[in-house]
Parts: C-alpha cells; sequence; structure tokens
C-alpha cells in the first residue's frame, strides 16, 4: 500500500537531443514559462525533444505507471531518473538529494545500492547459470560467494524459481529469463525499482502470469516502483497512478480508473476506448457517504475488486461498509451505487467514442 510519503520526485526534466541543446536553457533550469513553445522552437532548430518539462512524484510502496506510443520519451525518462542518460535540464530528487549533482563514484553508489532495473530485453549472461546470474550484482561488490548465493536462494523462492538453479539461460523459457532478471535486480534490495516494459516480448499468457508473481512480490516488498508500458491493460492492472506521455510531455496524470472514465483529448481515449473498465473497479472506485449506521454492514478492504464486491452485495442488501489499509471507514458501497457508477461510465464511453 502506498503512502504520502515522496520517496522519488522528477522535477521539470528535459532530455533534447542536437547540436547544443543547453543554450535554450536559462538560470531556471528546465523550468521555463511556455515549455510548448520552447519544444517547437527546438524542433525549429534541428534539435530533438525526448522529453520536455516532465514533472512527477512517487510515493513510497507506489507503483507508477508511465504509457505512451513508441517515441513519445516513456523510456528515456526512465533511463533519466537512473541517470543512464544524462537529463539536459531539471532535477531528480531521490530521498531529499539532487541525482544530477551526484559524482560518477557517488552515483554508481546508489545504484548498487538503492536502485533496481529490470528492461525488456533480459540482459543475462549466458554462460552463468541461474544462480549465478541472480548473484551477479553483489559479486562485482565483492561480498563472498556464501553470502552471495545465499541472498540469492531468497529471492530466487520469491520469483519461483526452485530447482531451477543449475539452469542456464538457453534452457530457460521467456517468462523464466524474465523471473531471473527481476531476481537479480532485486538483490540488492533496492529502494526504487524501474521496470521499462519487462513483460512485453512474453506472449500473451506468460505476460499475464508474469504480472500476477510481479503483484505477489510487490505485495510482499512494497517498493517504489516506476513501471513503464504501453498496454493499458496491464496499465490497469498494476498502477496506482499513472501518467500517459505524448511528444516528450505528459499529458495527463491520475489513477487509471480516472482516466479511463475521464480521457483528457483523442489521444487519451484512443488508449481507453476499448478497454473493459468495468473488469479493473475496486471498492475505493464505488464508495458513497454513509447516511446511516454501519455497524451491521459487512466490512471490506478499499482495493477489493468488484468481482469480489459483487456476490457480496447480493447477500447485504444494505450495503458494504469500506475501510482503509489502517481500518479506517471510508463509507458504504450499495447495489444501486454500483449501477449508477456504471451506468454514468458506460455513458461516458459512449460519448468518447462520437
Amino acid at each position: 500500500m502506498a503512502s504520502k510519503e515522496i520517496k522519488l520526485s522528477c522535477r521539470n526534466v528535459w532530455k533534447v537531443y542536437g547540436k547544443s541543446p543547453d543554450d535554450f536553457f536559462n538560470k531556471n533550469n528546465g523550468n521555463v514559462s511556455d515549455p510548448l513553445k520552447l519544444a517547437q522552437e527546438m524542433n525549429h532548430k534541428e534539435h530533438i525533444v525526448a522529453n520536455a518539462n516532465v514533472s512527477f512524484d512517487v510515493h513510497v510502496g507506489e507503483i507508477f505507471v508511465i504509457m505512451g506510443l513508441s517515441g513519445s520519451g516513456k523510456s528515456t525518462i526512465i533511463r533519466c531518473l537512473s541517470r543512464l542518460v544524462e537529463p539536459t535540464a531539471g532535477e531528480v530528487i531521490l530521498d531529499n538529494e539532487d541525482l544530477l549533482k551526484k559524482s560518477p563514484k557517488e552515483l554508481t553508489e546508489i545504484r548498487r545500492h538503492k536502485m533496481g532495473m529490470v528492461f525488456q530485453n533480459f540482459g543475462l549472461i549466458p554462460h552463468l547459470n541461474v544462480i549465478e546470474n541472480i548473484a551477479f550484482p553483489l559479486k562485482i561488490q565483492n561480498f563472498n560467494k556464501d553470502t552471495c548465493f545465499e541472498k540469492a536462494k531468497k529471492v530466487i523462492e520469491l520469483v519461483g524459481l526452485e530447482g531451477r538453479e543449475e539452469n542456464y539461460p538457453s534452457q530457460l523459457s521467456g517468462g523464466q529469463q524474465q523471473r531471473v532478471g527481476i531476481a537479480r535486480s532485486l538483490i540488492v534490495e533496492p529502494d526504487v525499482w524501474f521496470l521499462d516494459e519487462p513483460f512485453s516480448a512474453l506472449d500473451p499468457l506468460i505476460r499475464r502470469q508474469m504480472q500476477d508473481e510481479f503483484m505477489k512480490i510487490q505485495s510482499v516488498l512494497n517498493k517504489s516502483i516506476v513501471f513503464i508500458t504501453h498496454d493499458f491493460v496491464e496499465a490497469l492492472r498494476i498502477a496506482d497512478r499513472m501518467a500517459i506521455m505524448r511528444d516528450g510531455f505528459i499529458v495527463q496524470f491520475g489513477r487509471p480508473i480516472d482516466i479511463v472514465m475521464n480521457p483528457v483529448d483523442e489521444y487519451v481515449r484512443d488508449f481507453t476506448g476499448d478497454v473493459p473498465f468495468e473488469r479493473f473497479l475496486k471498492a475505493e472506485d464505488l464508495i458513497e457517504k454513509s447516511k446511516s449506521s454501519t455497524d451491521n454492514m459487512k466490512i471490506i478492504s478499499s482495493t477489493t475488486p468488484i468481482q469480489e464486491i459483487l456476490p457480496q452485495l447480493a447477500d447485504s442488501k444494505n450495503g458494504l461498509a469500506v475501510v482503509d489499509d489502517k481500518n479506517k471507514e471510508l463509507g458504504i458501497i450499495t447495489p444501486q451505487g454500483v449501477i449508477n457508477v456504471m451506468a454514468s461510465a458506460g455513458s461516458k464511453k459512449v460519448q468518447n467514442r462520437k
């Protein structure tokens, strides 16, 4: 469960490719008055704007999803966060420290101890077996072999690779290889976890299974996560909050269900138009303020999916009381309230298609 505490902040970050991108920025370090006008000027002068004035916060324990079409800037921004790509301007704040001011040596230490990274291409070392691949980040930090393997065995169990420790990458399926990549990124016990389309190379069935495994891992570890995808259904399944990017800019923020219900423009509608939103509703999306006592009502969590809510409502005509992770009452859910939400959402979807 995400908290309100901010772990990572991306502030007015620009990444511009060209002959002299630094010349466009003044002492405000990217905090310009008209970002769109500046980006157009850059393009006119034969510079490529990969990220334009990107700002967002990631809370402790939150899965923050960034999505967009190819070329929208989503993969560039996640690399800017880790400084695998150097931003042209802006700030990246991790634990109240600006990563863009860190020396190469300091940055290396931060990556080794605070960051986990998983990419679409699994990047496994072919001549190392599973446990050796997973232990590799600790080996290069000069941990002894026993410590490396002891920690590796723990994450192997976490990602469900027991019995595969001695297998080599060529002996594994795509899903198993990605589990190795995930385990390797987790062995350093990172504070923040960056995942760039980690499941997009997998076939649909394995992809869904990996999403389920990912959510199980997150429920145990409660990491602060930035997750890149181009698949809105995947975003709906895993995101606490999300941002949609176009041409280097963020065009809409919000909870996935809110973006589905209220897309800001045609670009966002194209992502959400065919999404079966009703499959992803949770109790927190259906809450009404209580006008009477809830003492005799059954209590459910705010994260309960609608598939589990409907059968309980059938046996609870007066409604269900909804509580948060601290057992604080948030309101109630009633059969009529569910009908009203779904009818309203359906109506908006029809209007958005016109």
